[in-house]
């Protein structure tokens, strides 16, 4: 195999690291198999009951290649695209591994949002349909009396916020003693700033074999540094920068000369957006509130989310725009990460995110798992050179908008 930087080797395993970027090209650790089927995964009867319920049929190129690994207890750091089945991964590996019989606490998960966190524990209840499985979402803004009931009942599987199950730790509801494994999905945010110490904090109330795993869209080579801290000799699944852009959604721009000119635009598009379902990231919570009034104002059906807003607001607004009575959702980045609804194949930077990884994860809430799904972003005059960059970085192309945008939804 070609490498373009050093080789580290690792026993009979070798990660290519690309010199330039440090960025890790798709390079499955040797010795891991791809297993093109669910049913030659050695996977247990009920469980399999419930992968083919929820809709599966064939595992995606992550589940090939990852969920044996995890189930043979290894720890791993996985990294693929947006809407390739992440979440089913680990939560097909936990399951096969859960003891039914034992009530206690034996697989925790950690997100960095509390809207993931949910849609996680529910992804685990419908594949393990058949297993009897109990499995707790332990969220910030939620009630701790219910989290402690829920919690002293018995969770085979916990999947919370850092904040919250760092409570529950440490006021003993959320007994540690039988967890033998700890995923931290999204780990590029989960090891960034606010979280990190939160993280370490509940890693150490661990047993210390707990198995690790990490996955991520994107996985900056400092992130893949810290992993070294508490990962025993992990299997690295990862796929090339270039590769990362989705293959089902096509990218547009608009040019708008200033500021103002973005809200005429976004009402121009406003019947092509209904034709299905379409999220607008703003980059601050005040920008989402603002333009939810202008557009409201202006006659058009729109709901917003965003940090701000009260657990049970937030949970309201994901539930209409979940079952289609909301259409068009105005939000901040708090939705660019890991939410999935099915009907959305429309995304709207209203901004451009801040940054180039953000772009990535917003792009990927339209198209999921593979189906079609279009990206439109709002560029002012001063916005092209980032646009450009985003472009070279992912080695993709973004076209100007053609005027029959609404035929390719």
């Amino acid at each position: 195999m070609a490498s373009t930087g050093g080789a580290a080797r690792n026993g009979d395993r070798k990660v290519i690291f690309d010199s330039e970027e440090a960025q890790l090209e798709f390079e499955t650790s040797e010795g891991v198999e791809v297993v093109p089927s669910f049913d030659n995964m050695g996977l247990r009867e009920d469980l399999l009951r419930g992968i083919y319920a929820f809709g599966f049929e064939r595992p995606s190129a992550i589940q090939q290649r990852a969920i044996k690994p995890i189930v043979k207890r290894r720890d791993v750091i996985a990294q693929a695209q947006s809407g390739t089945g992440k979440t089913a991964t680990f939560s097909i590996s936990i399951l096969q591994n859960l003891d039914i019989q034992n009530r206690e606490t034996q697989a925790l998960v950690l997100s960095p949002t509390r809207e993931l966190a949910q849609q996680i524990q529910k992804v685990i209840l419908a594949l393990g349909d058949y297993m009897s499985v109990q499995c707790h979402a332990c969220i910030g803004g939620t009630n701790v009396g219910e989290d402690i009931r829920k919690l002293d009942y018995g969770q085979h599987v916990v999947s919370g916020t850092p904040g919250r199950v760092l409570d529950m730790i440490k006021r003993r509801n959320l007994r540690t003693r039988n967890i033998k494994l700890l995923v931290l999905d999204e780990a590029d945010e989960m090891l960034n700033r606010g979280f990190k110490e939160q993280i370490y904090d509940v890693y150490r109330h661990l047993p210390p074999d707990t198995q690790v795993v990490l996955l991520s869209a994107t996985l900056p080579h400092e992130i893949l540094e810290i992993t070294s801290k508490f990962m025993t000799d992990p299997i690295r699944i990862l796929v090339k920068r270039d590769e990362l852009t989705l293959e089902g959604i096509k990218q547009f721009f608009v040019a708008v000369e200033k500021e103002e000119w973005k809200f005429d635009t976004l009402c121009d598009l406003y019947d092509t957006l209904t034709i299905t379902q379409a999220v607008i990231f703003c980059n601050t919570k005040r920008k989402v509130d603002w333009l939810t009034e202008k557009m409201r104002q202006a006659n058009f059906t729109v709901s917003a989310m965003h940090g701000d807003m009260p657990q049970k607001e937030r949970d309201a607004i994901m539930k209409e725009f979940r079952n289609g009575s909301s259409r068009v959702l105005i939000s901040t980045d708090v939705w660019a990460r890991g939410i999935d609804v099915q009907q959305v194949s429309l995304v709207i930077n209203y901004d451009l995110p801040n940054n180039r990884e953000l772009y990535i994860h917003r792009i990927g809430r339209s198209g999921r798992f593979g189906r079609k799904g279009v990206a439109i972003n709002f560029v002012k005059n001063d916005d092209i050179r980032i646009l450009r960059d985003i472009e070279q970085y992912y080695s993709t192309q973004i076209d100007e908008m053609p005027m029959n945008v609404s035929d390719l939804i």
